[in-house]
């Protein structure tokens, strides 16, 4: 299993004008690694990050967008896979964190942990590539392919868990979200 932070790190070194955008506790994750905050989304609402990345990759089709997605996450909102891969956004990495909890609310397990195919369900809903990495090593030599691949493409992350405690970590800062607001308006403003 891979730690979130190390995982994130990977892509720095590929990362050129992307977008990126993360879900709730891959928020104050990509925050600690992050060095472009100007393309860095927050999505605060659970269980739309890949709703939210869609829009955004279908309107900026010259970037790669990133999406940093939790497993509990997804299943809340799983009807959005199929609508990604009915768009069928070449620019789109959807990298789900795959560590069998609610991160953000304290570590509770998500339903049939450890007994889903996220993968599977990805080719299922017709994302153009699949893939699984359970190991830094192996994410650490195969991000760059990964990147270089046409979209959409579903990564599988599986991840150490990492629960919340807002006790000893309180919420990121809200400095994402108005970035967010900047970058919807300029690509509704342009057209890119």
């Amino acid at each position: 299993m891979i730690h979130m932070r190390d995982a994130m790190r990977a892509v720095l070194s590929h990362r050129s004008d992307d977008v990126v955008l993360a879900t709730e506790t891959s928020v104050g994750a990509w925050s600690d690694v992050s060095t472009d905050v100007t393309l860095d989304l927050a999505v605060p609402a659970m269980s739309k990050g890949s709703s939210i990345a869609l829009g955004v990759a279908l309107a900026q089709p010259d970037r790669r967008v990133i999406l940093w997605d939790g497993d509990g996450s997804l299943l809340m909102n799983l009807g959005a896979i199929i609508t990604v891969a009915g768009q069928a956004p070449a620019n789109f990495y959807h990298i789900v964190l795959d560590n069998g909890v609610y991160a953000m609310t304290g570590g509770q397990p998500v339903p049939n942990a450890g007994n889903l195919d996220y993968q599977g369900m990805g080719k299922s809903a017709g994302y153009a590539r699949t893939c699984e990495f359970d190991n830094l090593e192996d994410w650490t030599n195969e991000i760059g392919n990964v990147l270089d691949q046409g979209g959409p493409v579903l990564i599988v992350m599986k991840t150490v868990p990492e629960p919340t405690d807002w006790k000893v970590n309180p919420p990121p800062p809200e400095r994402p979200l108005r970035e967010a607001g900047r970058i919807a308006h300029q690509a509704m403003a342009t057209g890119k």
